[in-house]
């Protein structure tokens, strides 16, 4: 990985994160520009599964023992998982994963078939033992905050389920300015770390491969990549140095809804099975914004910018006019600062904010007629503007999660 792209050295240096061995390896803290990044990251997830028909809940990170052995992760999985904590006579476990409690959850109440598919997500903690020596910045953690989300709906529903995750993760990549390396159908290999059942890899595989013919998309297939419980569609991304990672997942499972007894009442009065899509778009933050941090340099798209627009008044006494604009954008919900003369010469002040989308340059000119001169982070000058015609150009390509910063027109 050339330094000029690797996420820890610019994570910190642009105030996004860091780590303390007081707090333990592995478990990175977000500073306040991070934090930005890494809630409009989220909230952007949550919204777009809102807009697709899912139901967000929330779950505990940690779960008795036997949860985990009932979803086979405590036999199949164990040496990745936490060791257990003796809580009042019982073994609790921090959670490897968010579907058993999911399933928990769908199983709480009877279920129609009216009902499916039921769409339920979560951006929830879990947590993984990894050693030590595969460590690193936000791309290897023991702490994991995880887009996740599973399906419960009738075998004839599966492939549609499927397929509109798989747009969702398109559309999601596009907003971030990402693109997928390949795609990879995700399948067993030898060895006893996956379920004994024949049968149901063989529906599950089928499902996902026809999924993937009629998608159109390119894919390879690979053994060894597989969940425990079931095969996987997993996209890939790489990084600076050519690092292949897993950043989305869409899985099918017959093997949980049997294991936790799920059941629906169909039409015609029977119990039937639901199965499970596993399905996560940005999987986990952490790696998420690692890879954004490399694949932008520090240069997020404006939407996702710490901070969206610098206000740069050229000498006090534009100050109170930068303070009117940075009150505009709050209320706007744009996330703007004001570097004033106190930080050096004006041409300093641009210079530091190279990464910022939007620098609003406020002189004696433009202070007398409500005008700011805007400069874009790509070098180009748009001249004196209105204050009210920017804000709101900027506000509407940031709403439409836009990666263009001024020309394209906005999307709705």
């Amino acid at each position: 990985m050339t330094t000029a792209h690797d996420h820890r050295r610019l994570g910190r240096e642009l105030n996004l994160f860091d780590t303390d061995p007081l707090i333990g390896a592995g478990l990175p803290y977000w500073l306040p520009d991070g934090a930005a990044v890494r809630h409009t990251l989220e909230e952007y997830i949550r919204a777009a599964e809102r807009r697709a028909g899912y139901q967000h809940v929330y779950s505990p990170v940690i779960g008795k023992r036997e949860l985990y052995e009932i979803s086979g992760h405590w036999g199949h999985y164990s040496d990745d998982m936490f060791p257990p904590m003796d809580i009042g006579g019982e073994q609790v476990v921090l959670r490897p994963s968010l579907c058993p409690h999911h399933a928990v959850i769908y199983r709480s109440r009877s279920r129609s078939y009216r009902e499916l598919p039921l769409r339920m997500a979560e951006l929830g903690g879990m947590y993984r033992s990894e050693l030590s020596g595969v460590l690193g910045g936000l791309t290897r953690v023991r702490a994991i905050q995880l887009n996740d989300a599973h399906i419960f709906c009738t075998l004839d529903q599966v492939a549609e389920e499927a397929q509109a995750a798989l747009e969702m993760i398109r559309r999601t990549y596009e907003a971030l300015g990402i693109t997928a390396a390949r795609y990879r159908l995700s399948l067993p290999g030898p060895g006893g770390k996956y379920v004994a059942a024949p049968e149901k890899w063989q529906r599950s595989t089928a499902l996902l491969t026809d999924v993937l013919d009629r998608s159109g998309l390119p894919y390879e297939a690979a053994q060894g990549e597989a969940a425990f419980y079931g095969p996987k569609i997993d996209v890939q991304v790489t990084d600076g140095a050519g690092r292949e990672s897993t950043l989305s997942t869409v899985q099918v499972d017959f093997h949980q809804p049997e294991q936790f007894d799920l059941r629906y009442i169909g039409a015609d009065g029977a119990k039937h099975r639901p199965v499970m899509v596993h399905r996560s778009i940005i999987g986990s933050v952490e790696r998420t914004v690692a890879h954004l941090i490399e694949q932008h340099g520090g240069a997020f798209p404006a939407w996702l910018a710490p901070c969206q627009l610098v206000i740069l008044p050229v000498s006090g006494t534009e100050l109170p006019n930068a303070e009117a604009l940075a009150a505009r954008c709050a209320d706007l919900g744009l996330r703007a600062e004001i570097a004033g003369p106190e930080r050096g010469s004006l041409g300093a002040r641009i210079r530091a904010a190279r990464l910022v989308p939007y620098q609003a340059v406020i002189g004696a000119e433009e202070a007398a007629d409500n005008l700011v001169a805007l400069r874009l982070r790509d070098g180009r000058r748009l001249g004196p503007q209105p204050v009210s015609t920017v804000l709101t150009h900027i506000s509407t390509l940031i709403k439409a999660h836009s990666t263009q910063l001024w020309d394209s027109a906005p999307r709705s």
